[in-house]
């Protein structure tokens, strides 16, 4: 949104950077630092070019050209460290409007970050540089960078939490170097100066990392300067917060704390803030003579410790060494058939494209051809045709692909449905051959019954003998005359029919029993070598039925209670046959079709 009332030169500025290559962006930038100069600070014209320069992008431009590398920058790191000013100046003070969420939750802390990275970047260089006089141009605009750093956090102190949990902010702190470390440790305590509430919101270990390199720099580093900083700074923190010095005391980490600062050398600049620190640390009750005996007992462990993990490593170097060569050589190769097959794909890649190209090249010259070729009234028509043909293609490869990738996703269950169904046709075998053993051994079977299509054609047949044969009309009394000579008919035939099943089973029980004599028989031993009882059970023409008939019921029992899975491959026995003219009886002009299954 163009806001309305612009500042002439703002608008020239933006025209220009938005023409310019972008090699000469960097320095235009650099004239927004005279505009801002020129204009009286706190005044609501300051307010409005700072809202102009948001509104055209300016801030924007800044912090890309910020992000890139110093060595692709006209003017180099004067350039940089003068855009960080602009954009830390330009940033505090403002008013974005309606773009007040993307300003505050993207523009802010990446501007922050990047000012953290550029001081990354100038400490390596700084420690890189050999002369003396660029050595002092890079601490100068490293002190720039953490100035406009500051400022910006002056002017937004909710970007406090966000630097202190930085990984470059950490970087920055853990550096060697007397004159970056000092820095850095100032800007830390003016930092907490304004706002020392977030030390306590970020995490517990980025919180132990700060003090643990504060505290590195009190104890180890030769410089009284660095050392002098960082003992203001501990002692801001411990004062500041009453966990922090809980932290000190009680921690493990810490332990010894009390103890290393009272070692330090007295008469110093710092004295008197080491006092106050050790008078913090200090507990209530002190045991001195306690602390020495553990502290002696502690550096003999240690000197033992040492010791043996000195031999241990002594006698395990070689094959470390054959190890880190070994893995160093596997991570080379490694590398190297990555890289390979990286350019593999690659040329791989632009074979594709160069065919595809070629390919379609091809197609609109045969197309131009066909045009050319083709009467112009048959050219739409043409194109018509070739859209569809085209469309087909892409249905069929598009429906080929769906296609395919649905019976993978549904190979799964199409395994256990044929499972399914294989265990239901076993399941299905198994209840078949039960219901036939119990047809078998049931003692009234019944009559068959008839199916859809067999009494569709028995009730034609009635039908067309009906009507060659039509009946005279009889009275009520005939019909019913009728109808009980049929009953008793139909009864006399059902009483001869059972006298019959009756003689038919008397005489299968007399050919079983003489079977099984003759089976006896055959089976009997001679009288010769007969002994014992064994004569005696063909005394009785019964012992031998009655032996035959146990063996047969147990076997039939052992067959049925077996479980059906031991029954699955089994061969089916033969079926009853029944008689089809037991199946229907016909009696005069009365049709039976047989008796219903219970």
């Amino acid at each position: 949104m163009t806001p309305t009332g612009t500042d002439p030169r703002i608008l020239s500025l933006a025209a220009e950077v938005a023409k310019s290559p972008e090699q000469n962006v960097p320095v235009i930038l650099l004239k927004l630092k005279e505009i801002l100069n020129n204009t009286p600070l706190g005044s609501s014209e300051l307010k409005k070019i700072k809202r102009d320069i948001y509104c055209y992008d300016l801030i924007q431009y800044c912090l890309l050209v910020i992000s890139q590398d110093c060595s692709r920058i006209q003017g180099g790191w004067t350039t940089i460290s003068q855009l960080t000013q602009i954009l830390s100046h330009c940033c505090v003070g403002l008013e974005p409007g309606e773009d007040a969420e993307e300003f505050y939750s993207e523009l802010l802390p990446s501007a922050a970050e990047n000012f953290l990275i550029l001081g990354r970047q100038l400490q390596t260089c700084f420690i890189n540089a050999a002369k003396g006089e660029e050595k002092d141009k890079l601490l100068h605009f490293f002190q720039i960078v953490t100035d406009s750093l500051f400022w910006l956090l002056g002017g937004h102190v909710q970007l406090i939490q966000n630097v202190l949990q930085s990984y470059h902010f950490l970087l920055l702190l853990q550096t060697d170097n007397v004159q970056i470390g000092s820095t850095v440790l100032t800007m830390v305590q003016n930092i907490l100066h304004i706002n020392s509430g977030d030390l306590l919101r970020i995490g517990e270990k980025t919180l132990h990392s700060i003090l643990d390199e504060i505290i590195f720099k009190l104890l180890s580093t030769p410089s009284p300067v660095l050392r002098s900083t960082a003992a203001k700074l501990l002692l801001l923190m411990a004062e500041s917060h009453q966990e922090i010095l809980i932290l000190l005391r009680l921690s493990a980490c810490y332990k010894g704390l009390r103890s290393l600062l009272n070692k330090q050398e007295p008469g110093t600049e710092f004295s008197q803030e080491l006092r106050q620190l050790i008078g913090l640390l200090s507990p209530k009750v002190y045991q001195g003579v306690e602390e020495q005996k553990l502290h002696q007992a502690a550096c003999l462990i240690q000197a033992y410790w040492k010791g043996f993990q000195t031999r241990k490593r002594l006698k395990k170097l070689p094959s470390a060494v054959i190890t880190l060569q070994r893995s160093f050589r596997s991570k080379r190769t490694k590398r190297l058939l990555k890289l390979n097959k990286q350019k593999e794909e690659e040329n791989c890649r632009l074979q594709l494209q160069l065919q595809r190209q070629r390919a379609m090249r091809l197609s609109r010259e045969l197309r131009l051809n066909m045009l050319e070729i083709v009467h112009p009234g048959q050219v739409e028509k043409h194109n018509r045709e070739i859209e569809e043909k085209s469309a087909l293609i892409i249905q069929k490869h598009w429906r080929g692909y769906r296609e395919r990738k649905n019976f993978r996703q549904q190979k799964p269950s199409l395994t256990e449905y044929k499972a399914a169904v294989t265990l239901q046709r076993a399941t299905l075998k198994f209840l078949a051959k039960c219901r036939k053993k119990k047809k078998l051994f049931a003692p009234w079977q019944g009559l068959r019954e008839l199916t859809d299509a067999h009494r569709v054609e028995l009730k034609q047949q009635v039908d067309d003998y009906v009507r060659r044969h039509p009946s005279s009309q009889m009275s009520d009394v005939t019909s019913k005359e009728l109808h009980s000579q049929a009953q008793e008919q139909l009864q006399h035939y059902f009483m001869g029919r059972a006298l019959e099943e009756r003689a038919q089973q008397h005489r299968e029980a007399l050919m079983a029993q003489i079977s099984t004599n003759i089976e006896q028989l055959m089976k009997a031993p001679s009288l010769k070598e007969a002994e014992g009882k064994e004569p005696e059970l063909f005394l009785s023409r019964a012992r031998p039925v009655a032996a035959k008939a146990k063996q047969a019921h147990l076997t039939t029992l052992k067959h049925i209670q077996a479980p059906w899975w031991k029954k699955l491959g089994e061969e089916t026995r033969d079926e009853i046959d029944v008689p089809k003219d037991e199946l229907s009886v016909e009696l005069g002009t009365l049709f039976i079709g047989g008796t219903k299954l219970p």
